[in-house]
């Protein structure tokens, strides 16, 4: 029995959608894909959405669509006792051959075991019955650390699954239950199934050893996509998103800059450019359905083909972030008035900025902010992080000064800073390096916004002891994913570690040896540890 109430939500999104796939089940492999966040958030991502276009593009295939409901949902779930379901026919996700999580904010982990028990799945994969769907792990997350969440599913996949996708439904069709095609799976590049490894851990709490069941492979190679040209992706248009009505392509895959903190440059690399022809029928199948197209990738300033794009025709284009640089000038003056732009200086002195590999200057940065306001933009978007490796209270007050130098260029618009907490990030040369405390922090945020309490700048930042939380899922290993399903609320995480029997400190404030086991390095992801640590140790010789 599911509200009606809930039925009629559903229906009123179906309405608003453009691009919706809706198949009979009959005789296909039937996938239910689960974005852990609210279907704003959810479809708002580039990637959650090309699984559902790749998949629905098969014969033998149909893919629906299921995400967290908000706080008044789950009230009506609550109360009734409804089962979640998808979005295209109101199945629940129990009655699907595969239920597959797109993951790619650490902070979203908490939802997964509270999805899977409003669809009534078993939440760890050993109180599972043979009967119920295959859970399968992928996204950003799967893809540097799937360990605290290794416990609740049956099969993680590592990597960028464009071409992998296929594989997983044949699979499956010529399998005769779960076990055979974990089996046969198993066999694929990229895909991980955690319970055939088993992890040891010293007395003080390192990991001492991993061992894997005969037959599965020590190390799991990250897939990785060798171009992005390819067969076009259509993508669902809705208003109910943080890009209401635009349509999102993606222009480029990695970046040429790797700098020192960024997860993305450095997983999903080596840089790879979508070819011009390709674009081109992106956007002519675009203007089908939105008037706006908004290209994505880490750094489209970077983009080969980029120029061309912005002198196309007929569409509303939307590049929200430039890189500080005199090219980003030219891209300016073809985006056709947009009213928001950001630029990232991550850091605000040239000492911190070559510590963390930013290859900006102070001059790039105000030159570019210039041209910014003098275009006439609404907003200019500034972001910076605290709590980077070796930072100090000067690059604090650099901040500041940086921000009131970029003011005193107009008195037009508005400057916005969003300020994040630095968090490290596996397979990058920070990878080893502790969090800031957490007072530190709090000081220097708000040293930030008493610094910057003047007319035509605004600063907003993240909520510090989140930013923790998803520092201990970053960095975590598979004993969380154990004690996830007890992690009620997300604000009393420090508690549910300690009622773990785990310490925050371990994973957050301890600096990690060369000679340590990470969680994350059974996964090759294309970069060796050791040159990781050459980096690292190339920015603790910088901030000397």
């Amino acid at each position: 029995m599911i509200s009606r109430r809930l039925i009629e939500k559903a229906e009123g999104l179906l309405r608003k959608e453009k691009g919706t796939v809706f198949k009979d089940p009959g005789g296909r492999v039937n996938v239910c894909l689960v974005y852990p966040n609210t279907y704003h958030v959810g479809m708002s991502n580039l990637g959650f959405q090309g699984v559902y276009s790749i998949l629905n593009s098969r014969e033998d295939t149909v893919c629906e669509r299921a995400f967290l409901p908000d706080g008044e949902d789950l009230e009506e779930f609550a109360r009734t006792g409804s089962e979640l379901f998808s979005l295209e026919s109101r199945r629940p996700l129990n009655r699907f051959d595969i239920v597959a999580f797109s993951v790619s904010f650490e902070n979203d982990y908490p939802s997964i075991p509270a999805i899977l028990r409003l669809a009534r799945i078993g939440v760890l994969r050993s109180e599972r019955r043979e009967g119920e769907p295959v859970l399968l792990l992928g996204g950003v997350c799967a893809t540097f650390n799937p360990e605290p969440l290794a416990e609740l599913f049956d099969l993680v996949f590592i990597g960028e699954a464009e071409s992998a996708l296929g594989e997983l439904i044949e699979d499956f069709k010529a399998s005769g239950d779960k076990g055979s095609f974990l089996r046969r799976i198993t066999e694929r590049e990229g895909y991980y199934l955690p319970h055939l490894y088993e992890v040891l851990y010293s007395e003080d709490g390192r990991i001492r050893e991993r061992r894997a069941a005969p037959g599965a492979p020590p190390i799991i190679r990250k897939r990785t996509e060798g171009v992005l040209d390819g067969r076009l992706r259509p993508a669902i248009i809705t208003p109910e998103t943080e890009f209401s009505g635009m349509y999102l392509l993606e222009a480029m895959r990695g970046c040429v800059w790797s700098c020192r903190f960024c997860l993305a440059g450095h997983i999903y690399n080596p840089p790879r450019h979508k070819g011009l022809d390709l674009l081109k029928r992106e956007i002519g199948l675009a203007r089908e359905k939105a008037g706006r197209v908004g290209m994505i990738g880490p750094s489209l300033t970077d983009y080969r083909y980029v120029k061309e794009a912005l002198k196309l025709e007929g569409v509303d284009f939307s590049i929200t972030s430039l890189r500080a640089t005199p090219k980003a000038q030219e891209l300016l003056r073809l985006m056709k008035g947009p009213r928001s732009v950001s630029i990232a200086p991550e850091a605000a002195t040239e000492r911190l900025r070559r510590i963390v590999d930013k290859r900006i200057s102070e001059e790039e940065i105000l030159e570019t902010s210039e041209l910014i306001m003098r275009e006439g933009v609404q907003t200019l978007r500034l972001y910076f992080m605290v709590g980077l490796p070796f930072e100090g209270d000067d690059d604090i007050e650099g901040i500041i000064a940086l921000t009131k130098k970029i003011r005193a260029l107009s008195s037009r618009g508005t400057v916005v800073l969003s300020v994040s907490t630095f968090v490290p990030k596996p397979f990058t040369p920070f990878q080893w390096h502790p969090m800031a405390d957490e007072r530190t922090v709090k000081t220097r945020l708000k040293r930030i916004r008493s610094g910057l309490n003047i007319k035509g700048v605004r600063v907003f930042h993240d909520v510090v002891k989140y930013a923790y939380m998803q520092g201990v899922f970053s960095r975590g290993d598979r004993r969380l994913s154990k004690a996830l399903p007890e992690l009620k609320e997300t604000g009393r995480w420090r508690e549910w570690l300690g009622d773990a029997g785990l310490d925050p400190a371990f994973y957050l404030f301890r600096e990690r040896p060369f000679g340590e086991m990470l969680p994350w390095e059974f996964i090759d992801a294309g970069i060796s540890r050791e040159a990781l640590w050459k980096e690292y140790m190339e920015a603790k010789e910088l901030s000397r």
